[in-house]
C-alpha cells in the first residue's frame, strides 16, 4: 500500500482542486476563500481518511465545499462541479496510460530496472486513478455520483442532506463488507479490469 501511496495523494489532491476550480469557473468562490483552490496535498489531504487507507483499503480526502446560490443554474452547475472530480481522475489515469505504452515501448527487451520500477509506478498510478473516477461515480451519498442523480432529478436540498447523512454510513458498511468478506457488493474491480483491458 505504501507504494501507492503519492498516487493516491495526487489523485485526491487533483480530485478536490477539479471540484473548486470548475465551482469558481461557474461563479462560486467559496472553495478560493477557504483556500482549496490550490494544488498543494496538505490543504486537502484527511489525516484521518489516509489512516484508513493504510490499514482499511479505503479512504477520502477533505471535501470542497461550493454553494449553490451563487450559481446562475444551481441543478445544471453543481452537476458540471460533481463530475469535475471523477473526470480530473480519468484524464490522470488516461495520462498515464499514454506515458506508459511510450516507456514499455523502450522497456521491451530490456533489463532496466530503473525503466520496470518506473513503468510499474505509472501503472499503479494509472489503476488508482481510474478506481477513483469509477468509484466516485457510484450513486451512494456522499460520493459524486449521487449528487448527480439528485441534482438530475431535482430532488430537494433537504432529502440530498438527510440522505447523505445516512448514506455516509450504509457506505462506510459496504466498503467493510468488501474489505473484510467475500460479498463484493461495489463491482469496481470487475469495471477496472474492463477498463484496464481496454488499454492493455
Amino acid at each position: 500500500m505504501l507504494y501507492s501511496l503519492p498516487a493516491i495523494v495526487v489523485g485526491f489532491t487533483v480530485h478536490e482542486f477539479a471540484h473548486g476550480i470548475v465551482a469558481y469557473w461557474l461563479g462560486d468562490d467559496t472553495a478560493k476563500n477557504q483556500g482549496r483552490l490550490t494544488l498543494n496535498p496538505i490543504k486537502h489531504i484527511d489525516p484521518f481518511g489516509m489512516l484508513f487507507i493504510l490499514f482499511a483499503g479505503f479512504g477520502w480526502a477533505k471535501p470542497v465545499q461550493f454553494n449553490p446560490e451563487n450559481l446562475k443554474n444551481p441543478d445544471r452547475d453543481s452537476i458540471l462541479i460533481s463530475i469535475a472530480g471523477p473526470i480530473s481522475n480519468l484524464l490522470l489515469g488516461l495520462w498515464a496510460v499514454v506515458v506508459l505504452h511510450i516507456l514499455i515501448f523502450f522497456v521491451a527487451g530490456t533489463d532496466s530496472v530503473v525503466l520496470q520500477t518506473v513503468a510499474q509506478l505509472l501503472y499503479v498510478f494509472m489503476y488508482i486513478n481510474f478506481a477513483l473516477f469509477v468509484f466516485n461515480l457510484i450513486p451512494i451519498p456522499p460520493l459524486d455520483g449521487s449528487h448527480v442523480v439528485f441534482r438530475s432529478l431535482k430532488l430537494s436540498r433537504e432529502f440530498e442532506i438527510k440522505a447523505t447523512q445516512y448514506g455516509g454510513t450504509a457506505l462506510f458498511v459496504i466498503l467493510i463488507a468488501d474489505s473484510y468478506t467475500d460479498l463484493h457488493l461495489l463491482p469496481i474491480g470487475w469495471v477496472l479490469d474492463k477498463m484496464v483491458g481496454v488499454f492493455f
